[in-house]
């Protein structure tokens, strides 16, 4: 090889690695893993979200559209991306974690949350809890009113640590639009939460108790963003009904500092944040709108 020709080979070579690892890019286009069935991934996803020191992104708006059948005859809305609030992270309760095969998902699903404001629909909604271990605990159905969308939800890598190709394929495309949510009822139940991410598994249990509804998270696709067709037949149906919790990481509340990368490929243009995650906490549980139940394949 001559000595002119190293240079661009070296190029050739580090244009190959960048490729492979950038969200959008390289494996995940090839994944022969399918998409986890619906009704075994949703009813396994429980996120508990903790407030992070306040940030504004680069202007940005997103247009998106409903993907659950119950909703999508409300259309879409665009949204200007806000104040960073929340990061929500996956858990397990009451030591009950999710089978193999389905863990392998949901530990990696890590959603950055961000104030928007938008169009108010007025929904009625029947809400019936999914998870084994709420439903074991006797929650109840309950008759709510789907109003504002508050905040949108979108994956993210913490601290460089992307998901598998096979599973980053799902997740980047996770995107929940959370709207408020009347009446603001009660769930009254005690958990013992434990983090699934691979960079929160050595952090304690802890003890918290579910106290009032606050919102409910649906499922959006945002323009711009491909999917495959396996992967939009799960996530349409992830719906996520947030409560405030009482207590929360022992001892005392803990802070984190992590840095958060932005996985779909809509907001990939979008800088690496640096987040203090701690303090006021909510838990999002899966929740069926009106009796449409995720299909168990």
């Amino acid at each position: 090889m001559s000595r002119r020709s190293i240079p661009r080979a070296f190029a050739a070579a580090a244009a190959a690695l960048l490729f492979a690892v950038l969200p959008g890019f390289g494996p995940t286009a090839t994944a022969a893993v399918p998409a986890p069935a619906p009704r075994p991934f949703v009813s396994q996803l429980d996120l508990f979200c903790q407030a992070t020191d306040p940030y504004t992104p680069p202007p940005t708006s997103v247009s998106f559209r409903h993907l659950n059948p119950v909703l999508t005859k409300l259309g879409g809305d665009t949204v200007r991306l806000g104040t960073r609030e929340q990061l929500c992270v996956p858990v397990a309760k009451n030591g009950v974690i999710p089978p193999r095969g389905i863990v392998d998902f949901v530990r990696w699903v890590d959603l950055s949350c961000y104030r928007v404001q938008g169009r108010t629909v007025e929904f009625p909604l029947r809400l019936s809890h999914l998870n084994p271990v709420v439903q074991k605990l006797g929650a109840r159905d309950t008759e709510a009113v789907m109003g504002t969308p508050e905040q949108l939800c979108v994956p993210v890598a913490k601290n460089g640590q992307l998901p598998p190709p096979e599973v980053l394929n799902l997740v980047r495309h996770l995107d929940l639009a959370c709207y408020s949510l009347k009446p603001q009822e009660p769930l009254g139940i005690p958990l013992t939460l434990s983090h699934l991410n691979p960079v929160l598994t050595g952090l304690p249990k802890f003890e918290v108790k579910v106290a009032e509804a606050r919102g409910l998270c649906v499922p959006v696709l945002k323009n711009g963003d491909e999917a495959p067709g396996d992967v939009l037949n799960t996530l349409r149906w992830v719906d996520l009904e947030k409560f405030d919790v009482v207590g929360g990481p022992n001892p005392g509340p803990t802070v984190l500092t992590l840095k958060l990368t932005h996985l779909n490929p809509v907001l990939a243009r979008l800088p690496v944040e640096t987040a203090k995650v701690g303090g006021r906490a909510q838990l999002g549980l899966p929740v069926a709108k009106n009796g449409a139940v995720p299909p168990e394949k």
